[in-house]
């Protein structure tokens, strides 16, 4: 999934929603985002989600 599509995705929830991802045990909120550079030749540059680590 591309950012533009997320965002495309996203623009159809409602803006009070909570964006949880799967962390094999359960759910867990965002707590940040990461961006990290093409890593190589050809490599696209990726968007990392950090789980809240508090829960």
């Amino acid at each position: 999934m591309t950012v533009a599509q997320l965002i495309e995705a996203l623009s159809r929830m409602p803006d009070d929603a909570v964006v949880l991802m799967d962390n094999g045990g359960g759910l867990s909120s965002i707590d940040a985002l990461d961006f990290l550079e093409g890593q190589g030749p050809g490599a696209p540059a990726e968007v990392v989600l950090l789980p809240n680590m508090d829960e």
